[in-house]
């Protein structure tokens, strides 16, 4: 038969040897295996019996598929055909059924499907050398009682049929020598459907496909005959379809349950049955969606401060005497502003931004600095109640110990076959492969060269987008009138040319985005590869630090530029700045600052992304989905085989969940990191994760092939970039707050610098400006006079700008003022005791609320002293049974032992 045995000298975990020679017996009797008359099912005919094809077992409907394999045949068809052959053989040598379904049975006359089963023997080793937990006890630790105030939740419920899917059990870590200490009732439903599946591609992976005489490591593997071809496809079955139940009485119908209760957008307002979701597709998907569903739980009480302070500027929209003072005929109707270019740029009157300035009003209030600081400590409330969430789930899912039991057994396929240089394990004394260290660096150094060279080409982009901005600027403002005395002339009915530069620099920066994005994702897939990481674990978190790395480069340069340099380095009339030393003059903020402009970048580049997400994840899905049904439809009930309904659909792949992280995870930033300037952003956010929570659960239910099962105790490297981002969000809001917004300045103007003993805002937007003299402007500062004759015949002799500069004639001229100096030193003050005062109340918090709660810890102390106990008390057991049956079996020999001649002589004496 064969022999399996945990560990090997060549790193795998499967050692086989000719199947009619072997004779496998285990000392409890479970896995007792004789040599036997007839052989394994294999690749036989067993069509003697009808059967459904919308099945999910083999023809005898007594064997569930466990895993299915297709292939064509094609033009390089022998050597594929001699892999098959060999891999298939030493699939029966390890103990798998093999069933083979002929092309003519396929709805395409060209495709092969190969069934595997995987019997109770084979799954008891795996499981063992796994070290999969099992049930060995009934739980007697009661639940929770229900809270006085739990009625109110009872509409988001789901039934407790679906959310507790199973009964609570104490588990421990199966062995098949000690399989009778385990609940187990039946043998072919003791392990569930992702669990054996799971063992199963274990076993798929591991497998060689090369001859006894000759040891190939680099053909190993069923991801290897993947890639060459010889299979097309690897999938585990769903266990029905998604609209309707199965036939069969045996079969669960999980996926059917996920579809009504979860993945309908009809129920959106409903809870998530995690536990079912972990029980269908594992643990690693059902951690995505429990932290998916507690993010947008906590976005819920963001949204609505939110909504709080941005009603608050709307209603404290009257009361803005900034805002009149520009629009005002009279005051801002007479300020005449210094041109925003050269040559092309006319003088324009500042009455001319009063819509923007009201805009502006809206994001820009008392409201925002409470809302920047409520950010800080919510994101912080968030990543600890998440850490206790996380830590329930990890002991009900059997996820406490699981990092440091499969951490060895998580060996990448490709590292053992790409690394053949070996050295001695010093823990396991085992010869194992490993990367010299001189290779190590090499590769880590061409990584490194490549993400710079990459981070630098979206920076090289981001300048061209500003330049961009610089020269269409000075186009829309040759569309100004010449009268002096009117406005500068819509771009559109509300467009002013400053918001028409602003908006269509923030859409080509988006599809610019669009661009690096899919060209860099097969580069950080490559460069990982190239890496060679060890384990899974080691592959997923190098390449979420290159993709996170990018992203946040790509996505937020934009937005960094408009929050900390626009406006910032432009000069003063007559001494200009310019970019590079070109042409074009660096661009100046708005009366009313910058915020404005960034929550115009913010909400673009934010929503649009949210949006094609959606489109590409909803449309493309959708017409699928409808080719399938169609195609469902043509056939008669039954004869659609599962197989094949499920080899129509797409397969998911090993990057599946980490798209889903990003995604998600440059959402976090866009609500934490710029916050301050859009309070709405969180509302967004919520409304799009309320769909895109259905939305994947509608994928996954309906458009993907079932995933195999994989286990993960957290959100790994994900975790550490969800609080590297929250501590930058403190400081960036910060510096919105200081040097972005108006706010500062408008509080040491209301507090210092008033006029009259009242403390008002009145006059503040004369305080703002400075003066300068327009004769002393250089020729190349000045407007050209042939375009622009209304304003020289104005016999205007100075303008204004947007400074605190002395005005001309003063004995330091164009030099900063005073206030300017109080100002900045309030934004430095301001800055420093925002960033304390939220850090300070952060590792407050998160030293108040433990990581892990209170119960759960009783939960496992009480949980592992059981499992000692009854294993301490199950060996005792086993060692009386052991000694009782060992004494009978003694005084049996011994009574059946012929007496002695004397003896015999003596009694027919006495006689």
């Amino acid at each position: 038969m064969k022999r399996i045995t945990g560990k090997t000298k060549d790193a795998t975990l499967i050692e086989m040897t000719n199947t009619a020679d072997a004779h496998v017996e285990e000392n409890n009797g479970l896995l007792s295996i004789s040599d036997r008359e007839t052989p394994l099912p294999g690749n036989q005919e067993l069509g003697t019996l009808e059967q459904n094809k919308d099945s999910v077992y083999f023809r005898d409907g007594k064997r569930r598929i466990d895993f299915v394999l297709s292939y064509v045949d094609d033009k390089d068809g022998d050597k594929k055909a001699e892999r098959r052959r060999l891999f298939e053989a030493n699939l029966e040598k390890t103990g798998l059924h093999l069933e083979l379904e002929d092309k003519l049975e396929s709805d395409d006359r060209k495709t092969y499907y190969l069934k595997i089963h995987a019997p109770w023997e084979v799954l008891g080793t795996f499981a063992d050398v796994l070290k999969i937990k099992v049930p060995f006890k009934a739980s007697d630790i009661p639940k929770a009682r229900e809270g006085s105030l739990n009625w109110l939740t009872r509409p988001f419920r789901l039934p407790p049929d679906i959310m507790s899917s199973e009964p609570d059990y104490f588990t421990a870590p199966f062995d098949k020598r000690k399989a009778d200490f385990f609940l187990i009732k039946d043998q072919e439903t003791f392990f569930p459907p992702s669990t054996r599946n799971r063992i199963v591609y274990y076993i798929l992976t591991h497998c060689p496909y090369y001859k006894e005489d000759r040891k190939e490591k680099d053909k190993t593997g069923i991801k290897r005959l993947l890639s060459n071809s010889t299979y097309t496809s690897a999938y585990p079955l769903h266990d029905c379809r998604y609209w309707k139940k199965a036939d069969q009485t045996l079969c669960e119908s999980e996926r059917y349950h996920l579809y009504k209760h979860w993945a309908r957008f009809l129920c959106f307002y409903k809870e998530q049955p995690l536990n079912l979701i972990r029980k269908y597709y594992g643990e690693k998907i059902g951690i995505y969606f429990a932290w998916l569903g507690f993010y947008t739980e906590m976005l819920f009480f963001a949204a609505v401060v939110g909504v709080i302070c941005f009603v608050y500027g709307l209603l404290s929209y009257d009361d803005n005497i900034t805002s009149k003072e520009i629009c005002d005929p009279t005051i801002g109707g007479k300020i005449v502003m210094c041109p925003l270019c050269d040559k092309k740029c006319s003088y324009w009157k500042l009455n001319s931004t009063c819509l923007s300035s009201w805009q502006a009003h809206l994001f820009d209030n008392e409201g925002t600095v409470f809302f920047a600081i409520f950010m800080g400590i919510w994101v912080t409330l968030f990543l600890e109640f998440w850490k206790r969430r996380q830590a329930r789930l990890e002991y009900e899912w059997d996820l406490v110990h699981f990092e440091e039991e499969q951490q060895q057994l998580q060996m990448r396929p490709e590292f053992e076959l790409k690394c053949t240089n070996k050295r001695l394990n010093p823990i396991t004394q085992e010869m194992e492969p490993y990367l010299p260290l001189t290779s190590k660096c090499a590769r880590f150094f061409v990584s490194g060269a490549t993400v710079l060279f990459w981070t630098c080409l979206i920076v090289a982009c981001i300048m061209g987008v500003i330049a961009y901005r610089l020269a269409v600027y000075a186009a829309f403002a040759r569309l100004m009138k010449d009268s002096p005395t009117s406005k500068i002339q819509l771009v559109g009915s509300l467009i002013n040319p400053q918001l028409a530069t602003s908006v269509t620099a923030s859409c080509i920066n988006f599809v610019i985005i669009l661009i690096l994005n899919f060209l860099y994702e097969h580069v950080a897939i490559w460069i990982t590869d190239m890496e060679i990481p060890k384990t899974h674990l080691e592959y997923e978190n190098k390449l979420t630090t290159k993709m996170f790395m990018f992203q946040f480069v790509n996505y937020y340069s934009s937005c960094f530029y408009v929050a900390f340099f626009k406006g910032k380095f432009v000069g003063y009339p007559g001494k200009y700045t310019y970019m590079f030393g070109s042409h074009l003059r660096n661009e100046e903020c708005a009366p009313g600052g910058c915020l404005i402009e960034l929550t115009t970048q913010l909400v673009i580049v934010m929503v649009g992304k949210q949006l094609v997400g959606n489109i590409q994840e909803a449309l493309l899905p959708l017409l699928r989905n409808w080719w399938i049904s169609r195609k469902g439809r043509s056939h008669p009930e039954g004869q659609y085989s599962r197989w094949e309904q499920d080899h129509d659909l797409q397969s998911f792949s090993q990057f599946g969940l980490f798209y889903e992280y990003l995604e998600m995870v440059i959402q976090f930033g866009f609500i934490t990191l710029f916050v301050a300037s859009f309070p709405l952003a969180p509302l967004l956010a919520l409304f799009n994760n309320i769909l895109e929570v259905r939305l994947d659960a509608w994928k996954f239910t309906t458009q993907f092939r079932r995933p195999v099962a994989a286990k993960a105790r957290n959100i790994g490297a994900w975790n550490e970039i969800l609080n590297v981002v929250a501590i930058l969000s403190v400081v960036t809001n910060a510096f919105i707050m200081a040097f972005t917004s108006d706010m500062i300045p408008r509080l040491v103007y209301l507090y210092t610098y008033h006029p009259g003993e009242e403390a008002t805002m009145a006059g503040y937007i004369n305080n703002s400006l400075s003066v300068y003299e327009i004769s002393d402007l250089r020729v190349n500062n000045r407007p050209d006079e042939e375009e622009n004759p209304a304003w020289f015949n104005a016999n205007i002799t100075t303008c204004r700008y947007r400074d605190y500069r002395y005005p001309p004639g003063h004995h330091r001229q164009y030099t900063h003022t005073m206030q300017f100096w109080h100002i900045l030193a309030a934004k430095m003050a301001f800055i420093i005791i925002m960033e304390h005062v939220v850090f300070v109340v952060k590792f407050f918090v998160a030293w108040l609320i433990p990581d892990v709660p209170s119960e759960v810890k009783a939960r496992i102390k009480r949980e592992r002293h059981l499992v000692q106990e009854y294993l301490h008390t199950y060996e005792v057991e086993k060692l009386k049974m052991q000694m009782s049956q060992s004494f009978c079996v003694t005084s049996e020999t011994t009574s059946l032992l012929p007496s002695t001649p004397d003896k015999l002589d003596v009694l027919s004496e006495r006689t």
